[in-house]
């Protein structure tokens, strides 16, 4: 046998999962398709799932690979790119294509699209030399999340039947959503940069606390889990915006006491 001849097969497990993650994507855009908006964004949302078991798999197993890493990320793509652009476009823009250019057009979609397969191609060139603790740009998935979330809160959660029948009508619903869309890709392509949670250690021991926590959390859900779903992606889509907010200060701050410290000179 030569030496450096390569390894032929696929890792299975993290494959599955990646396949899973992918047809999940299908699924929601047949859903759209069939006017099912709900089973859509709760597909898209699976596939959130099966995106973070396969990383996680591939992880604890330690069957890696540069295969499994660009079929993710075409799995990705489609999951996360194609099918909430085509829920947003069916849900919220095409029921009010006169509102203008910019809202009621498939401009938000293809933006959104675009703009997504741009973080992907970016995330795999720099997947070697950046920190692993953060992303640079709002990951797609938790971009799709948000949009999922939302379509979700607006038309399942209880509290908020009310609450949007008195306040919001279908068209501003429908101009939140494409608000939301653009907001998503500047993020995606931004340099911003995002808490990772890839470094959280489930081999080691953790606090009795951290369990109890998380069993609140996860009662908190069931009780409302279009609610709270779109707020927690909702705040993690901000959250490296707000990280940024004290740099840009110091940026903006330190010409002015370069200026303030050269009038006061002799």
């Amino acid at each position: 046998m030569r030496k450096g001849r390569r390894r032929r097969g696929v890792y299975l497990l993290p494959s599955l999962l990646t396949i899973s993650n992918l047809l999940c994507g299908v699924y929601a855009i047949v859903a759209v398709h069939n006017d099912e908006y709900t089973r859509a964004a709760i597909a898209i949302l699976i596939a959130l799932i099966m995106d973070g078991l396969d990383g996680a798999v591939a992880r604890l197993t330690n069957t890696q690979s540069d295969f499994g890493v660009q079929l993710d990320s075409l799995a990705d793509l489609v999951a996360f790119g194609v099918a909430p652009a085509i829920l947003t476009y069916a849900w919220a823009i095409k029921p009010y294509s006169k509102m203008g250019l910019l809202f009621g057009s498939i401009i938000p979609t293809a933006l959104f699209v675009s703009s997504g397969a741009f973080r992907l191609a970016r995330f795999n060139v720099q997947t070697r030399i950046l920190d692993n603790r953060y992303f640079v740009g709002l990951p797609i998935p938790a971009a799709a999340a948000v949009i999922a979330s939302f379509v979700l809160f607006m038309r399942e959660s209880p509290s908020l039947v009310l609450f949007q029948h008195e306040l919001l009508s279908d068209r501003v619903t429908s101009a939140l959503m494409v608000v939301i869309v653009y907001a998503l890709s500047f993020l995606m392509v931004s340099p911003i940069r995002y808490r990772s949670l890839k470094g959280i250690e489930i081999k080691k021991r953790q606090p009795f606390a951290l369990l109890i926590g998380l069993t609140l959390v996860v009662s908190v859900i069931a009780s409302e889990p279009g609610l709270v779903a779109f707020f927690c992606f909702f705040f993690y889509a901000l959250s490296g915006v707000i990280r940024m907010i004290p740099s840009i200060r110091r940026h903006v701050s330190e010409p002015v006491e370069h200026v303030i410290g050269g009038e006061a000179g002799p």
